[in-house]
């Protein structure tokens, strides 16, 4: 093994907060060594916890690396997102006019409440009999998601509390984002699916992203219907929401493998149409980025790993969700498991710890 050239050390010291895969592959990669808390380190796989209170305290040296840009959520929060996109395309189609502006069409109508509270409302009015959907913009795994179709519905909530535990939750997060529900999705077996895609960031400026293409369908476990907009087995497809289902079966799960859904799309619909899907998709990923490109904190020693979370109607349009900061790498089954070794032991390799600290 090659001598590094600081302090003589032959060893790339890292650190990790979120104990999952992760762990798995920082301990196996040849010349890597875990550190305690208070020990110097390389390399930190970090949470956005720890990287909100400790990043301003540290001196990093040339090579040092760290999981996060440092207000990465300008991308990751649900309100901050639809904010950067929406200014994104309006700037888009001032200079280089609609059919430009055209491509950023891929997220549903969203309002950010309580201050686009009144827009909400003059939607509503527009498009009566709409079925919404309510998100804390903080939150994850499906917590404080709630779905609804009468103007009621949400001024009653709103004046009168959440209804449930999980809505308490969402009472309690000072914004929140009501969003068009992609009423249409595109079923198989009857069932709704989204997909998560992974992308990893390495620079802002210049923008320099690597697209995964081992990604994951996630599977509800009840057949959809919009009769009932209460089933959150139905309409949710978050893993945490639905292991928790009577019928989740923990040895099949309730995902497939991005190739599996491929070749399934494939024999379908052909492969021509299966191709401008994944064209729409990376225009998706690109242009969400490129949102944000001139207010994220470019810092050299940051790199992201982005979840992706992608919707299909039944046209074979893709409806970016949400962008997750800290997606999870908690293996569902062996096969995810194995999906997720390969994702973050590539992300190292493009990282490439062990070729900067010999430069």
């Amino acid at each position: 093994m090659a001598t590094y050239p600081w302090e003589g050390r032959s060893c790339v010291r890292f650190k990790l907060c979120p104990f999952n895969t992760i762990q798995s592959v920082l301990r196996q990669r040849p010349g890597w060594v875990e550190v305690k808390d208070d020990c110097e380190w390389d390399f930190n796989w970090c949470d956005v916890g720890w990287l909100r209170e400790n990043f301003d305290h540290f001196f990093m040296e040339e090579h040092v690396r760290i999981s996060h840009f440092r207000n990465h959520y300008e991308l990751s929060r649900k309100n901050l997102m639809v904010k950067n996109l929406k200014r994104y395309r309006k700037n888009l189609e001032r200079d280089a006019g609609h059919m430009e502006a055209s491509k950023c069409d891929f997220f549903p109508c969203t309002f950010v409440l309580p201050s686009e509270y009144h827009l909400l409302m003059e939607e509503f009015k527009r498009s009566p009999g709409s079925i919404w959907i309510m998100k804390p913009v903080a939150k994850c795994q499906g917590k404080g998601i709630f779905l609804f179709r009468k103007l009621k519905d949400i001024m009653d909530w709103k004046k009168d509390g959440p209804r449930s535990e999980e809505q308490k939750d969402a009472a309690q997060v000072e914004s929140y984002v009501a969003q068009r529900y992609i009423e249409n999705p595109y079923l198989i077996n009857g069932k709704k699916f989204d997909l998560r895609i992974y992308v990893l960031v390495t620079s802002y400026v210049p923008l320099k992203a690597w697209l995964y293409r081992d990604g994951f369908a996630r599977f509800s476990s009840t057949r959809f219907s919009l009769s009932s907009i209460d089933d959150k087995y139905m309409h949710l497809t978050n893993v945490a929401v639905q292991r928790t289902a009577p019928d989740y079966d923990p040895e099949k799960g309730c995902k497939w493998q991005m190739q599996q859904l491929r070749r399934y799309l494939t024999a379908k619909h052909g492969r021509e149409i299966v191709e401008t899907l994944f064209k729409e998709m990376d225009n998706i990923f690109v242009r969400s980025l490129l949102s944000v490109q001139k207010v994220m904190i470019n810092d050299k020693h940051c790199f992201e790993l982005y979840g992706y979370d992608v919707l299909l109607d039944q046209n074979l349009k893709p409806w970016l969700i949400e962008v997750n900061a800290s997606p999870s790498h908690m293996p569902s089954s062996q096969e995810d498991y194995e999906m997720k070794y390969r994702l973050l032991d590539d992300t190292l390799n493009v990282v490439d710890m062990e070729g900067r600290v010999c430069e």
